[in-house]
């Protein structure tokens, strides 16, 4: 396992760390099974876990508690905050009244009195910078987290957060965590450039892209992953942007057989060998999927096969813009980029 510094923190983390999205209802997981695939991670030399509040409405926080008691010195603990937690409306978002309240909410989940890196899962537009980084620089003050940072955010977000902290004299984020992978490409032309121009930690979401990377998505093969079920509409080849996908897939799978490499370590290796990014997360829902992802964990992609993977989907594109997630609003509504008829 390799390990790399957290942007300008000095803390030190594994080049691929665990994700826990999976853990509890969204995964279908046991408590005993979350707790092997944290012990057989943290044995192969992981050493970041990065869980949230909304993740199955909590579960995965209290599952993740459960399976680090113990070892809480070993881990560097990452969570986040920001989306719906029921059907209350303060209950969501980044407000110094819902930060203060769900962060001790997460820690009781955790069982644990900190931790390492709190994140705003989205931007929320009805927040302002100046109100959300004061109250975790305050939140970091006491104690209960040590920094904080951004979850798919624009890059104009990330900048505009940048320049409020430093305007106002508030802690900064020093991390950020887009999705990125070699099918969605995006983010290398404005939030990657973003990130290193502020030295953030750059933990990358989503490296598989939703399993298509896997190896279980191929020409003439039924999918059967349970994101399939979950987003049928990611898989459906009727759609323009799923077929694009499927056409690069299957030229991967020939770059990949050519080098050796299973589809795993040449998507995992592919995000891990861009200089902007500290971690890739990986998010397995049984030991066998953490095993065939921790088979990357010492993967270096050559040159040839890096300049291979760019003839087949472009530097900075994405092929399903749809599904991105840190769209500019005024990109998928038509009525807030036009002005009203006088």
């Amino acid at each position: 396992m390799h390990y790399r510094s957290l942007g300008h923190t000095g803390v030190q983390v594994s080049s691929l760390a665990l994700g826990a999205m999976n853990f509890g209802r969204i995964g279908r997981t046991t408590q005993e099974e979350v707790t092997a695939i944290v012990e057989a991670a943290l044995t192969a030399g992981i050493n970041l876990i990065d869980t949230a509040d909304a993740y199955s409405g909590g579960q995965s926080e209290e599952m993740v508690g459960k399976a680090i008691a113990g070892r809480r010195e070993d881990i560097v603990l990452a969570t986040k905050v920001a989306l719906p937690m029921g059907d209350n409306p303060n209950a969501r978002g980044s407000s110094r009244r819902w930060l203060v309240t769900e962060l001790d909410n997460s820690l009781r989940r955790l069982g644990v009195d900190h931790v390492d890196i709190y994140q705003i899962h989205r931007w929320d537009p009805a927040t302002s910078d100046e109100e959300t980084l004061s109250a975790l620089t305050d939140l970091q003050r006491t104690g209960k987290i040590r920094y904080f940072g951004s979850s798919t955010f624009p890059a104009y977000r990330i900048v505009e957060a940048q320049w409020a902290a430093r305007t106002h004299h508030l802690g900064r984020y020093v991390t950020e965590q887009p999705a990125y992978s070699i099918l969605q490409r995006g983010v290398e032309s404005h939030v990657l450039p973003v990130t290193e121009q502020y030295g953030l930690g750059v933990l990358v979401w989503s490296p598989l892209a939703s399993g298509w990377l896997s190896g279980a998505v191929r020409q003439g093969k039924e999918v059967t992953t349970s994101r399939s079920t979950m987003m049928p509409a990611r898989f459906d080849t009727a759609i323009p942007a799923n077929r694009a996908k499927l056409e690069a897939v299957e030229q991967l799978a020939k770059v990949a057989d050519e080098a050796g490499l299973t589809m795993i370590q040449l998507a995992l290796g592919f995000v891990t060998a861009h200089p902007a990014v500290t971690a890739a997360l990986i998010g397995p829902r049984t030991l066998e999927h953490l095993d065939s992802q921790l088979a990357a964990a010492d993967t270096i992609l050559s040159a040839d096969v890096l300049d291979a993977v760019d003839a087949i989907v472009a530097p900075g594109v994405d092929l399903a813009p749809a599904e991105k997630n840190d769209t500019p609003p005024a990109l998928l509504d038509a009525s807030l980029r036009r002005r009203p008829a006088a």
